[in-house]
């Protein structure tokens, strides 16, 4: 037995001490030199962002659309109205590097003629370099998730950015660590899933990856990162995109703030605001959530920027504005410093004015221009503007492609394999149906080439759908082709053609097992919203009437948010979670189900079985209560098709020996908690090693579980591992019923698999401070 001893620090154990980012004099005093010499106008034109459409338009040339930038527009953009940022691709459709060469350069050129100053170029490159073609694009971030795996977000953030500088964009609409808690939200897959610490150290790595080590010196191969969107935003009341959140005191700090705090202590460089509400207040008009939560408490100099057109909302939609201008004055106020205004530069005509009235300090104006000046530093823009050519010749390589791969495989979970029918041998005739089974659009999902990540299929051809990979890992005389059910590309992302079941029903006659590609095509925002979580009819009724014909089935799931499946999960053998794997997922899927790559995803998010039982692994203990004696019967469980964290192998893991160092502690100690890990099969796998702890008795109803950290081992047949854990007493405190972090004496209990170990508290302490 090899014993190797695995040291992990969570990661999520800072607080602040001093600033977010450390100060370097030099760059401050560039900074304040900057500032000093720039005019009133100046200073709001680098206050607005502006989308590049507004600067071009669309033309046809040889029966082709092509955008078009107007020089002139652009001059009047910089010189009258001095914009500081645009951003976005032209009609939201991918360019080519050349492309995005030729625009920024010129953007940049004038720029610093007309101002001095470089603009901060933004893109959403979600998974990759989004709007860009020819790059590389990962597993969505809910995918991410699914692997357990910091080092895998790291690697795909640092190639992302080596892309997006290769087409000269320095500034990226990502990490997105917004809680999915809620299946109904349509914007599931764009955060790592359910769990704050699973978000928090996630977002640390990516940060990492992006931006490099040193977030005041970030060099021509990195970007700067929008964390995005503070906060809160993904647990919408109604699970409708941009509608209000309703939320516990303690929830919000404890959970929902928990990431974006992280990401500030890791040096995020700016962060983008909450398009909606939280219990009534509109995040963009909250001086309490963007500057003392934000930039007091944790002391974070970097800048705010605005979601699309949101201070709009604020008199438009959320009603407590009287009009544009009264909600300019809010928002800057609040904290906001820079809005994303796309077609108009009327922002600048009323915050000027807002200015010269008196309504909104100049003190609050050089604040919010000092931050975005400090990111233009940080990035190196000043000494060089624009980024690309020699250098950069990874742009779409192989290299990249294998971290992909490697992402994809490690992401995709195996949720049930009975009779061990997965791997599936070589020389098996295969029904391969269901509307996911041959496109790309499927497996990239939305922020892919577009916006909705529709229309893009010319832009994918090179990659291989799951048909045209099991094609090549079984070879097409062995792959028969029969969806029975297809979308309607034409229509809503829901939208589906009429059903041909019967075509696939005889197929199946010629087929030893049926390989059923189920889920949803791609969406994002407001279009991806739902009315009904249940999976679409005609999917349920291709899988019902397949099971009819006796062929063993293996459901592949391929969805960006977890839609109820209990009436057909018991007619399939074998259920797969693709979730939206990216270019390579297609492939992952064939190496995954021949078994030349091992299953070790887990899912990121609990997987409801019915749509009035929606809920998380750390729910309330009272959410789930035995019968009640009495006058009547009451009876509540926690209903789940899988539950968080779940995930199946190729072979099995044994845990044994978990011990803590310490019987009891106060909130000053470290305590460290050791297990044993063993492959107890005949396969080599990874295994993700989740830290639960549950607190028995709180002054507040305590929750089920938490997980407290996680790692990720590779073990071969035999091989054991300890994995150690160094957790700070601390983290197992709770915001109390008078909103104070709080740390109780009494039984903790640490679970890791089927391990427990019993340790107490024998002091309890409270804390004066908002963050611990």
């Amino acid at each position: 037995m090899t014993l190797l001893t695995l040291l992990l620090w969570t990661g999520v154990s800072m607080f602040a001490q001093g600033p977010a980012i450390a100060r370097d004099a030099k760059l401050e005093a560039k900074v304040e030199k900057t500032l000093a010499k720039m005019t009133l106008d100046e200073k709001i034109g680098q206050m607005l962002e502006l989308n590049l459409d507004v600067m071009g338009k669309m033309t046809v040339e040889n029966e082709k659309r092509v955008w078009k930038l107007n020089e002139t527009m652009l001059d009047t953009c910089i010189s009258k109205w001095k914009v500081g940022s645009i951003l976005n691709a032209p009609g939201t459709r991918a360019s080519s590097v050349e492309q995005w060469q030729e625009w920024i350069q010129l953007i940049q050129k004038k720029s610093m003629k007309y101002l001095g100053i470089p603009d901060i170029y933004g893109l959403d490159h979600n998974h990759g370099v989004t709007y860009t073609q020819g790059g590389t694009l990962f597993p969505q971030p809910i995918n991410l998730g699914a692997t357990f795996n910091t080092e895998l977000a790291r690697i795909g953030a640092e190639i992302t950015a080596y892309e997006s500088r290769a087409a000269n964009c320095p500034w990226v609409y990502n990490p997105v660590v917004d809680l999915s808690r809620d299946p109904r939200w349509p914007r599931v897959y764009e955060s790592f899933g359910e769990d704050a610490i699973v978000n928090s150290k996630m977002v640390v790595a990516e940060i990492k990856g992006y931006q490099g080590d040193d977030p005041n010196h970030i060099d021509q191969y990195h970007v700067g990162t929008s964390t995005k969107h503070y906060f809160a935003y993904g647990a919408p009341w109604t699970g409708k995109d941009r509608t209000p959140a309703y939320l516990s005191p303690q929830m919000i700090r404890e959970k929902y703030f928990e990431p974006f705090k992280q990401a500030a202590l890791a040096g995020t460089l700016t962060m983008m605001v909450n398009s909606a509400s939280i219990n009534g207040v509109p995040v963009h008009a909250s001086y309490e959530y963007l500057t003392k939560w934000l930039k007091e408490d944790l002391q974070w100099d970097g800048f705010l920027v605005t979601d699309w057109a949101d201070i709009n909302n604020l008199f438009s939609r959320e009603k407590v504005a009287k009009d544009k201008k009264d909600a300019i004055r809010i928002a800057i106020n609040a904290g906001i410093d820079m809005s994303m205004d796309p077609y108009s530069v009327e922002f600048c005509v009323l915050l000027k004015e807002l200015v010269n009235e008196g309504k909104v300090k100049m003190s609050r104006i050089d604040d919010a221009v000092r931050r975005i000046l400090r990111a233009k530093y940080r990035l190196g823009l000043f000494d060089k503007p624009n980024t690309g050519g020699k250098g950069f010749e990874k742009f779409g390589s192989d290299e990249f492609a294998t971290a992909a791969l490697q992402a994809a495989e490690e992401s995709e979970v195996l949720l049930k394999n009975e009779g061990n029918i997965l791997p599936l041998a070589k020389g098996k005739k295969i029904l391969l149906t269901g509307p996911n089974a041959n496109q790309m659009r499927c497996l990239h999902g939305g922020w892919s080439y577009t916006w909705q990540g529709s229309k893009a299929e010319d832009l994918a051809e090179k990659y291989n759908t799951i048909y045209e990979a099991l094609c090549n890992k079984y070879g097409k005389e062995n792959i028969i082709l029969e969806q029975g059910v297809t979308y309607n590309e034409g229509g809503a992302y829901y939208d589906e053609n009429e059903p041909e079941i019967q075509k696939a029903v005889e197929a199946a006659a010629q087929a030893d097992v049926i390989i059923a590609c189920i889920g949803e095509n791609s969406y994002t925002e407001t279009p991806g919203n739902l009315t009904d979580l249940w999976l679409s009819k005609n999917q349920r009724d291709l899988v019902k009437a397949l099971a009819k014909t006796g062929k063993p089935i293996v459901l592949v799931l391929n969805e960006g948010r977890p839609r109820l499946i209990a009436d057909i999960e018991p007619l399939a053998k074998a259920v797969v979670n693709i979730l939206i794997p990216g270019n390579y997922g297609g492939d992952a899927l064939a190496n995954l189900l021949a078994g030349d790559a091992n299953f070790s995803g887990k899912l990121p998010y609990t997987y409801p079985r019915e749509i009035n039982s929606l809920n998380t692994y750390d729910y309330k203990v009272s959410e789930e209560v035995g019968t009640m004696a009495g006058a009547y019967n009451y009876d509540a469980k926690v209903s789940l098709q899988w539950p968080f964290g779940y995930g199946l192998s190729y072979t099995t893991f044994e845990y044994s020996n978990l011990k803590v160092d310490k019987s009891q502690f106060t909130a000053d100690d470290v305590l460290t908690v050791s297990v044993d890990v063993k492959n107890s099969g005949s396969r080599a796998g990874k295994e993700a090693v989740l830290l639960y702890s549950s607190d028995i008795i709180a002054s507040i109803v305590p929750d089920n579980r938490r997980l407290r950290d996680f790692c990720k081992v590779a073990l071969e047949p035999g091989e054991t591992k300890t994995v150690t854990f160094q957790l700070p007493a601390k983290q197992l405190a709770f915001v109390g019923a008078d909103c104070r972090w709080t740390l109780e004496e009494g039984d903790f209990v640490f679970r890791i698999g089927r391990q427990e170990q019993t340790v107490t508290c024998t002091q309890t302490k409270v804390w004066d401070t908002p963050n611990i």
